[in-house]
């Protein structure tokens, strides 16, 4: 059981638990992937609850988001973890585009992020930020409600610079979960 603060008032949307969280948590939970000892970065992190859900499934996450919210999701993620755990969960500032010499390039196996594509003007710093955290390896899971037309450009922005799939619909809450990685281009040559 995980209990989260929200709070709308102090920090709008970044304060809230979206669907698209609790669905990436359940696909997660789903044990389709091993999380099991992987380090894991998410963005955008907001109430922590993905980034806490990792943890407990054997992850070391290292959970952003932008310094306004970093209080909050602290104290979701000291709340909710256990003494023993709570040293594989790493709270820290990432403002997409500008704190990335902060960030190891390549250094994650996982980027996770729930409904984080909805503000166009960030499309461009999420793929950079995306791009400098990826190695080779690295699988972006990110999930989201493709709502608007904005949405539709930013999967094709994805798609532009990593191979894009979709892995999971849930279709009562009418989310996505799209697995993104970047492509080996080497039919390119």
């Amino acid at each position: 059981t995980i209990l989260l603060k929200q709070d709308w008032r102090r920090l709008g949307v970044a304060a809230v638990v979206w669907d698209a969280a609790v669905v990436l948590c359940a696909y997660l939970e789903m044990g389709s992937i091993d999380l099991r000892d992987r380090s894991v970065v998410e963005l955008g992190a907001g109430t922590g609850l993905l980034g806490i859900v990792a943890t407990l499934l054997g992850a070391r996450v290292t959970i952003t988001d932008r310094a306004a919210a970093l209080e909050f999701l602290e104290s979701n993620v000291q709340a909710n973890l256990p003494s023993e755990l709570r040293p594989r969960a790493v709270v820290k500032e990432l403002t997409w585009g500008k704190d990335l010499g902060n960030f190891p390039p390549g250094a994650f196996d996982f980027i996770l992020g729930a409904d984080i594509v909805y503000l166009e003007e960030t499309f461009a710093e999420l793929l950079q930020t995306l791009e400098h955290l990826c190695s080779e390896q690295t699988v972006i899971l990110l999930s989201c409600r493709i709502r608007y037309e904005r949405d539709h450009k930013f999967l094709k922005m994805l798609r532009g610079r990593f191979s894009v799939y979709e892995v999971h619909y849930d279709s009562s809450k009418d989310v996505h979960i799209y697995k993104a990685q970047r492509g080996s281009h080497k039919d390119d040559l």
